[in-house]
C-alpha cells in the first residue's frame, strides 16, 4: 500500500530515493533480476538511503550504481514522499524527476538489473512493475488513477 499521508502505526524502518529520468517524453525503466526481491519486474532506479546520506547524496550514488550515470544533485527536483507499506516493514519513498536533454549511454549493473527500456509513462503502466510504481507513475504524470 502507498499514500501520501501516514498509515495508522506506520512504522519507518528506512528511507528510499527513487528518480524518474525521463527523456523526450519517455521515462527509464530497469528489469530487476529474477532472484532480488520482487525479481522479473520494472521500476525505476532506486534504492535505500544509507544512514550517513541525505537523500540527493543517496539518490546520486543509487543512479550511479545501477545505471553508470554520473549525474548532479542540482539536477534532480524532488516530486513527492510516499508512505509504503509492504506486509513486512514500513519505508517513506522519495520521489525526484530528473529531465535530460540527450539520451544517455547507461552501463547496467547486471547485479541487480537484466535490462532497460525508455518508454511513455502510459506505456509503463502495460508492464509487469514493482508493487505501487503504478501509482507513483499515476501521481507523477497525472494519469487516471
Amino acid at each position: 500500500m502507498i499514500s501520501k499521508i501516514p498509515p495508522k502505526n506506520f512504522n519507518k524502518k528506512f528511507d528510499v530515493v527513487s528518480a524518474f529520468i525521463e527523456h523526450d517524453g519517455e521515462i527509464l525503466l530497469l528489469h530487476r533480476q529474477d532472484h532480488k526481491p520482487q525479481g522479473n519486474t520494472w521500476g525505476v532506479p532506486a534504492g535505500k538511503v544509507n544512514s550517513n546520506e541525505n537523500m540527493l547524496d543517496a539518490l546520486v550514488r543509487e543512479v550511479a550504481e545501477e545505471i553508470g550515470l554520473l549525474t548532479d544533485r542540482e539536477n534532480y527536483v524532488f516530486f513527492e514522499k510516499y508512505y509504503v507499506r509492504y506486509s513486512e516493514y514500513d519505508f517513506i519513498y522519495h520521489v525526484y524527476h530528473l529531465i535530460v536533454k540527450e539520451k544517455p549511454t547507461l552501463t547496467i549493473n547486471l547485479k541487480e538489473h537484466k535490462n532497460h527500456q525508455w518508454v511513455k509513462p502510459a506505456d509503463a503502466l502495460k508492464l509487469n512493475l514493482i508493487q505501487d510504481e503504478d501509482m507513483c507513475i499515476k501521481w507523477m504524470y497525472s494519469l487516471k488513477p
